[in-house]
């Protein structure tokens, strides 16, 4: 039983006068409290049941106060794209906690005025062409290697992996942890049978549609595999996060489904499957579609698909 705003409640224990076992005199003044200091008035029954009534609306404050913070969590995680998956052993059979299934980078951050959008999206003109130009000459040609992809997605590491340009004719590359292009170096390697599937896609899916923009790519791998901030998956280089086409054409992560292409990612969505994608996570919110278990609707990927690879020769 709890209590009710605005209730008194008297104390139901208490014995009425006349119910009162009689005591000898001596036995009930040994049995009284300290009297109080004149300076400090006793405190009347009407008193103390306003005191308890207000420690009980503040009790129940506090109660609310820690069942609403999970429900605030929750709603900025879809705006963040946090996900919530299923545990997922660790070694030893351990369980690791809630799986966060790549998400990608904030699309509201907290400010002085409370919850604020992140920066303006990038358009294709914001982006400065010496900037490209420095990365391009930087990483202008791939370097191949031939790669092993040890262990699972969500627990490997990638051994001479090869590294994708920051930029290209048909693409460029997004840094989901300061939403901005281009993405670092160091979280652009892969499988080499990966690359050379991506560079496929996105070269094919510019030659059918001339007038699309740019294709945003954002997180692969690191130099050698491993454990990645913002992801628990893309370990062994056999990962990518393909951000959908925009229908404004701005090169940078949709911040709403509304702003989603569809058409375009549709048929994105298709390259990928046709070029040999293990697994495709769509979000539930862009109707994207494909074969039963190769585009699987999963939370948290309404901005981008999270395309993974088979082994090679798997």
């Amino acid at each position: 039983m709890g209590w009710r705003r605005d209730e008194v409640w008297f104390e139901a224990e208490v014995l009425w006068f006349r119910e009162q076992q009689r005591q000898p005199f001596v036995a009930f003044a040994l049995d009284l409290p300290a009297l109080p200091s004149f300076s400090t008035p006793a405190e009347t029954g009407l008193e103390a049941s306003r005191r308890r009534r207000l420690e009980a609306q503040n009790a129940r404050r506090r109660r609310l106060t820690t069942r609403t913070v999970p429900a605030v969590a929750l709603v900025l995680g879809s705006a963040s794209m946090l996900s919530f998956a299923a545990l997922r052993p660790a070694s030893g059979g351990q369980q690791v906690g809630l799986l966060q299934e790549d998400p990608p980078s904030l699309t509201f951050r907290f400010g002085l005025a409370g919850l604020e959008v992140t920066e303006a999206p990038v358009s294709p003109t914001d982006i400065s062409p010496h900037a490209l130009s420095v990365h391009t000459a930087a990483f202008e040609t791939v370097e191949w290697h031939h790669a092993e992809s040890v262990g699972l997605p969500y627990s490997g590491r990638l051994v001479s992996g090869t590294g994708l340009p920051f930029v290209g004719a048909d693409w460029v590359t997004w840094n989901p942890n300061t939403d901005s292009v281009p993405n670092l170096r160091h979280r652009l390697y892969g499988n080499e049978h990966m690359i050379r599937a991506i560079l496929s896609v996105v070269g094919g899916y510019r030659n059918a549609h001339p007038d699309a923009p740019r294709v945003v790519i954002g997180d692969l791998s690191l130099r050698d595999g491993g454990r990645m901030d913002q992801h628990v998956s893309h370990q062994n280089g056999l990962d990518v996060d393909v951000y959908y086409p925009r229908l404004d054409g701005h090169l940078s992560a949709p911040i709403a489904t509304s702003q989603v292409n569809r058409g375009l990612a549709q048929d994105l969505l298709d390259r990928f499957i046709a070029t040999g994608a293990q697994v495709i996570f769509v979000g539930f919110g862009t109707g994207l579609h494909g074969p039963g278990g190769v585009a699987v609707p999963y939370p948290n990927h309404e901005n981008h698909m999270h395309v993974r690879f088979p082994p090679q020769g798997g």
